[in-house]
């Protein structure tokens, strides 16, 4: 039986969250072929939990608790955010020669990397929002601002999870507090033009070499957007599957399934859009999403007809 470290914690407001995605993990790995371990990084500090106690453990993921040696080769990875979406972790395991279940270090710098990624996109011919990108160094004047965007306009931290920092900015004055929020969250803001339609996440998984799509889900928030709020505090209907026309469906699975291939994606990832006079604006790559009960992936799952189970171990078999 394989020694499986779930890989969970993180040094961002998205720690909670990676908890409870661990928790379904943990919960649902098939233990007939899995021995599954939770691993919890911290501020550099990186502990395995082995009879409800914490030890210590380096990123080679070897240790010795209660004078047993315990070693990995195998990480469910399910840690949002930074050190994982950004690519950092996936380096240490690499060097470590540790397969690991989500993207190479690479794509996941690129795809965390929210305007440089959606730039890349743009130059493939995908519908992107136009936007720019600013340092809270080298900040932006409002009249620049007012000369390049009509309002409404998003105003959020380059490298967030979670829909942290983002602001549906109405009028010019807000723009300030807008910049002072996202800021909080990065070093570098997007300011982008506010596309209004229909949100719609799709996922996507392998199944040895066979691309799955998922039932698409139709995201209709109580709040201006789908933020922090709307996801983790029952602000938002999440209506799988989405109430879009088959021609909609159709071009939003073709586009997750040519970017997923195009940039060499791996694991299961979810990919959001904004559908508005019948285009699929991409808003952002999730190449770690969340697989808490609340999540939008295991809500697809299901209705797709597939059990954690099975897709946990479709994901350390690949």
């Amino acid at each position: 039986m394989k020694n499986v470290a779930i890989i969970t914690g993180g040094d961002s407001k998205e720690f909670d969250i990676s908890l409870k995605s661990a928790e379904t993990v943990y919960k649902n790995i098939d233990r007939e072929k899995y021995n599954p371990f939770l691993i919890l990084i911290r501020n550099n500090k990186w502990e395995i939990k082995v009879d409800d106690k914490l030890h210590e453990i380096d990123s080679s993921l070897k240790t010795k608790v209660n004078g047993k040696e315990l070693n990995f080769k195998d990480v469910f990875m399910v840690l949002h955010g930074p050190p994982a979406e950004n690519g950092e972790l996936q380096k240490s395991l690499e060097k470590n020669k540790i397969k690991y279940t989500c993207c190479d270090s690479k794509t996941s710098k690129l795809t965390f990397d929210k305007f440089r990624c959606n730039q890349l996109l743009f130059t493939k011919d995908y519908f992107i929002a136009n936007s720019i990108l600013i340092s809270k160094d080298n900040l932006i004047s409002t009249q620049e601002i007012k000369t390049n965007f009509n309002l409404p306009l998003i105003i959020k931290p380059n490298q967030a999870g979670s829909s942290n920092g983002i602001s549906l900015v109405k009028n010019y004055e807000e723009i300030p507090d807008a910049i002072k929020l996202a800021s909080v969250h990065d070093n570098e803001i997007i300011i982008e033009e506010y596309i209004k339609g229909t949100e719609v996440s799709c996922g996507i998984f392998k199944i040895k070499d066979q691309i799955n799509l998922l039932p698409i889900t139709e995201i209709v928030s109580e709040n201006d957007f789908f933020d922090y709020d709307a996801k983790y505090n029952n602000k938002s209907e999440e209506i799988t599957p989405a109430r879009i026309t088959n021609t909609e469906t159709k071009l939003i699975q073709q586009t997750t399934e040519k970017i997923y291939k195009e940039l060499g994606l791996k694991g299961i990832c979810r990919i959001d859009f904004i559908i508005k006079n019948g285009m699929p604006f991409v808003i952002e790559i999730n190449t770690i999403p969340g697989l808490s009960e609340k999540s939008i992936i295991p809500k697809q799952l299901k209705v797709a007809g597939y059990n954690l189970k099975e897709v946990f171990s479709i994901c350390l078999e690949n």
